[in-house]
């Protein structure tokens, strides 16, 4: 293997998979159905052996899988899931239990390399892989850990240092499922596989930056789980800063995921760290009073701020990321707005030609979108916008879960679909003035787009709006 630091990690395919947490929250809404969806297209071909704690029994097991393809709303194929269910057995005992870990290494015993990925709380990430290799499970292994990687820049540093003692750096595989979503991925694509688009992604041209992730839905039952979280550290601190850094790295020198992860890394070190004066945090009417959150609680909701970059590409374009819970709709959207013309030719008389933006949906009817100008047909009236782009449904077909691509990567040995460790710490520094602000959070009302106060972060312009679709029906040119 070449010793360049560009070159990929020499990672093996794994024999099984074994699935800490397989009867948890996570593995019923996301890794069930996933492992389900690769069996249907003959991609997961190894045994998945679960380890939890309770009584359950194989059978048990494939019961619940069962129920929680059914519940993703998947029409089951009985030959397909007969194979499924197949591959499932269940290890039940308790993780500070050695015994627990000498019945798994019993289970495993013939499989030449396994992956252990661990679906459970982050608290019990030491406590198993300590056990994995005081019971020799850490030997022709990798170890996959679940969001969140820390909970700020020390812990993340010092859960690292905890994991490395017993798993190296090309066989511990981070998560964040944004990084297995095919449109997060194709904003990379988008970039440097046009040069349509590539000479243009500069500040020269562009004018600023708008990343929006909100969720018309509120914190349901997880009160307690998100009162210590926040929507900082819930999807900002990650998945926008994620988004961010396809967005704006430069081309990597290489098609690996080492390479692309020291480009994140470069224009991550680049950006400033968040700026309290440019930034708003609210909390929804009424969160206060959902079970498991604390009376007094001051755990924002809502975040937005405004982030600059530092190097010769994007240096004075403001980027914007504002995210919440209970908003008026659900869409994961990026805005690029380009810089208008120069000389104003064809706007009406008390009105500019629109800038021109392009869109790209990240979740629910991906695709990317360009509003472009037209004249009209009426003398004396301006420009009309024009959606021009592509349906990714339509072009591509069914997109993969992001749990698929995040699952047959830890089976095959694929970095390509999670975090680079360098790009996480760059991320806690970049939230770290915000993670706990004594200040509380603004009260916003529910099914609104967040406090008032943030309607004018990017300035006289405002947010630029966001549908509920990214095209209308016959929308598409």
């Amino acid at each position: 293997m070449s010793d360049s630091p560009l070159s990929p990690a020499g990672m093996e395919r794994s024999d099984a998979l074994v699935l800490f947490g397989i009867t948890g929250d996570l593995a019923k809404k996301m890794l069930l159905p996933a492992l389900y969806r690769l069996t249907e297209s003959g991609k997961l071909t190894v045994p998945v052996i679960g380890v939890a704690a309770g009584d359950w029994d194989d059978d048990a097991l494939r019961r619940h899988a069962r129920e929680a393809v059914v519940a993703a709303g998947t029409d089951i194929d009985e030959a397909v899931f007969e194979r499924f269910a197949a591959g499932l057995s269940l290890i039940t005992g308790d993780f500070a239990d050695d015994t627990t870990f000498a019945r798994l290494r019993d289970a495993v015993a013939g499989f030449g390399f396994v992956t252990h990925y661990l679906a459970i709380p982050p608290s019990l990430f030491t406590t198993v892989a300590a056990a994995l290799a005081a019971a020799g499970l850490n030997r022709d292994a990798r170890l996959v850990v679940e969001k969140p990687f820390g909970n700020d820049l020390d812990s993340a540093r010092k859960l690292q240092d905890e994991l490395s003692a017993h798993f190296d750096d090309d066989h511990l595989l981070r998560v964040d499922h944004f990084l297995g979503n095919r449109a997060v991925e194709s904003l990379m694509v988008s970039r440097f596989a046009n040069t349509l688009l590539a000479p243009i992604w500069h500040r020269a041209y562009v004018d600023n930056v708008q990343i929006t992730l909100a969720e018309d839905f509120d914190v349901a039952d997880r009160g307690s789980f998100y009162d210590r979280v926040g929507c900082l550290r819930d999807v900002v601190q990650n998945h926008m800063l994620q988004v961010l850094a396809f967005l704006t790295m430069d081309p990597p020198s290489a098609g690996n995921a080492r390479a692309q992860g020291l480009e994140k890394w470069r224009v991550l070190h680049a950006t400033r760290t968040m700026d309290p004066a440019d930034t708003v945090r609210g909390q929804y009417d009424g969160y206060r009073d959902v079970a498991g959150v604390q009376p007094d609680s001051v755990t924002e909701t809502y975040f937005a701020t405004r982030l600059f970059i530092d190097n010769w590409r994007w240096s004075g374009v403001p980027f914007y990321l504002r995210s919440g819970k209970a908003l008026a709709l659900t869409a994961t959207e990026v805005v690029v707005e380009l810089r208008e013309p120069p000389l104003e030719l064809f706007g009406g008389e008390h009105s500019r030609t629109p800038a021109n933006l392009i869109r790209f949906r990240i979740d629910g009817d991906t695709g990317i979108r360009a509003d472009l100008m037209v004249s009209k047909p009426e003398k004396g009236t301006g420009p009309l916008t024009v959606p021009v782009g592509v349906d990714y449904a339509q072009v591509l077909g069914r997109q993969e879960l992001p749990y698929e691509n995040i699952l047959h990567g830890a089976v095959e040995g694929d970095p390509e679909w999670f975090a680079f460790f360098p790009t996480v710490l760059e991320c806690w520094r970049i939230v770290e003035p915000l993670l706990d602000p004594a200040d509380p959070p603004v009260a916003y009302a529910r099914g609104s787009w967040g406090p008032r106060s943030a309607d004018r972060l990017p300035g006289l312009q405002g947010w630029h709006e966001l549908g509920t679709r990214l095209f209308d029906a016959g929308q598409v040119h």
